[in-house]
């Protein structure tokens, strides 16, 4: 696969994400500039694999939904990613107070397993899924 499928891949991934509404705010991540098309990467990870890095940018420094946010984006690419994949979602550098921590908490398997079983947390992450038309 060489470079320009790698980049039409790249903007495939953020085509999938621009859409993701924010939890609290009625717009999407994209309308908020939270998904940014540059900070989205899709690299070769191995023969059959791709690296999908997703870097957002929170609207305030101490925004407290960035762990949900960064959890709606790795919904998102699950359902909807139609190859396989490794997925690394961070939070832009020097964006956000605590980024280390949600950095962590956003790509911990077992943390996020554990976050999707929670029905009332789901449903806000099903809420923020949804598409509207504008």
């Amino acid at each position: 696969m060489d470079e320009s499928e790698l980049e039409e891949l790249s903007a495939t991934v953020y085509d999938i994400l621009r859409t993701l509404r924010d939890p609290e705010k009625d717009a999407t991540l994209e309308d908020l500039d939270v998904i940014q098309e540059d900070k989205v990467k899709v690299e070769k990870f191995s023969e059959d694999k791709y690296l999908v890095k997703v870097e957002f940018v929170p609207t305030v420094p101490h925004c407290s939904l960035a762990t949900l946010i960064g959890l709606c984006i790795r919904q998102k690419l699950q359902q909807c990613l139609p190859y396989p994949c490794k997925v690394d979602i961070n939070i832009a550098p020097g964006t956000h107070t605590t980024e280390e921590d949600v950095n962590k908490q956003i790509n911990d398997k077992e943390r996020v397993a554990a976050a999707l079983e929670n029905p009332s947390l789901m449903q806000v992450v099903e809420k923020c899924l949804e598409e509207k038309d504008f």
